[in-house]
């Protein structure tokens, strides 16, 4: 009867863990955020081992280690988050991870005297077992699970928390990829808006200033040759000419990268596109003197987007812009009273802007109901 009691027993501690090890799984494949996996994993951890309190550590590169997830019982003392750096000397679990790289088991913190262990004793912690999480083959930290009572750890203490070691080290792998790729996002984002400054610059000091000379020669012609017939409608055709082909070159130079919003700002720059619109435009804006050039030069060429499509195709008869700093992020809205019923997967512009703002870890929202207008919202993160 004990035999039978006992492998009862053994069944419903699998079917408890393999249950916790699905939660955190589905929490892993869902793209949870980092701190909701720590968090998860402390709980499941402590439930699965019957320990007092669990803690996940990260190692820093100054020898120290850090609190990045924690979980304790009703009345235990619960290491806070984000605390002072805790010292990796001494015998105790973090340590000896962190020096040897695989799990490590301590049923008696009673014989030992460095200051980490000094400390966890002091809040009553008597035993621990904690195993590493290596991320990129580079050990990353560990998940420790610890108790009040020397020598209370399960037999197979060790193993139990390395199969959930691993899914953090899952999660963490998953999330290092979803960094890296918006770094580097952001990293072509920005490389192309200091090309396309540069081109900028090269119209209006190249190209353009030649234009300008010879305008101003043409001019200086054309007031001497007031009364020569054919040189003189030669000189007015090459002088229209001219001015025309610096008309356009300074359209080209502020659709590549408008000199305003370098020279002046985002508020300048949004104030000049108002003014260009087809139909008025309310601005309306509450910015510090300059953000950084890749959230200004996205805000501006989304304004300059919608207002255009404002002009080709929504009928309006007024149109709003509001920019504005919100916690971290840049809020960014445009309506306008026209026809409604934009499509923006219709359509190359609006796809490129939410492609353009996610890049800067932003987000796009277009609201288009028919007959009620157009609203385009959006957020992007000033860091």
């Amino acid at each position: 009867m004990k035999v039978r009691d006992a492998t009862v027993e053994r069944l419903e501690r699998l079917l408890q863990e393999q249950a916790a090890l699905r939660r955190v799984a589905m929490l892993v494949a869902r793209d949870a955020p980092a701190r909701v996996i720590f968090a998860s994993v402390c709980e499941e951890v402590a439930a699965v081992l019957g320990v007092t309190t669990t803690n996940l550590v990260r190692y820093e590169d100054d020898g120290t280690a850090t609190v990045v997830g924690a979980w304790a019982q009703e009345g235990a003392p619960l290491m806070p988050v984000a605390s002072i750096p805790l010292p990796l000397d001494g015998g105790t679990v973090a340590p000896r991870v962190q020096r040897s790289g695989r799990t490590v088991r301590v049923d008696d913190y009673g014989g030992l005297d460095d200051v980490l262990a000094r400390r966890l004793r002091e809040v009553g912690i008597r035993s621990a077992v904690g195993a590493p999480i290596v991320v990129a083959g580079r050990l990353w930290g560990a998940v420790i699970a610890a108790d009040s009572r020397a020598y209370h750890l399960a037999p197979d203490a060790e193993q139990r928390i390395s199969t959930f070691a691993q899914l953090i080290t899952d999660a963490l792998a998953n999330t290092d990829a979803r960094e890296q790729l918006a770094a580097s996002r952001a990293r072509i984002l920005k490389a192309g808006d200091e090309e396309r400054r540069r081109l900028g610059r090269d119209l209006h000091d190249g190209a353009q200033q030649q234009l300008v000379s010879a305008v101003i020669s043409l001019q200086l012609a054309q007031k001497r040759w007031q009364d020569r017939g054919r040189a003189r409608q030669l000189v007015d055709d090459a002088l229209e000419h001219a001015q025309a082909a610096i008309g356009d070159l300074r359209e080209l130079a502020a659709g590549i990268h408008p000199s305003v919003l370098t020279d002046r700002g985002l508020h300048a720059a949004l104030e000049t596109l108002g003014s260009r619109a087809p139909v008025p435009v309310e601005l309306v804006t509450q910015l510090p003197d300059r953000l950084p050039m890749s959230v200004e030069t996205t805000a501006y060429f989304l304004v300059a987007e919608a207002l255009t499509n404002v002009g080709k195709y929504a009928r309006a008869s007024r149109a709003s812009v509001t920019v504005r700093v919100a916690g971290d992020e840049l809020e960014i809205e445009v309506l306008d009273d026209g026809v409604g019923g934009a499509n923006p997967a219709a359509g190359s512009g609006l796809r490129g802007l939410a492609d353009r703002v996610a890049a800067l870890q932003g987000t796009l929202d277009v609201t288009s109901p028919p007959g009620r207008g157009t609203r385009i919202h959006a957020r992007i993160a000033l860091t």
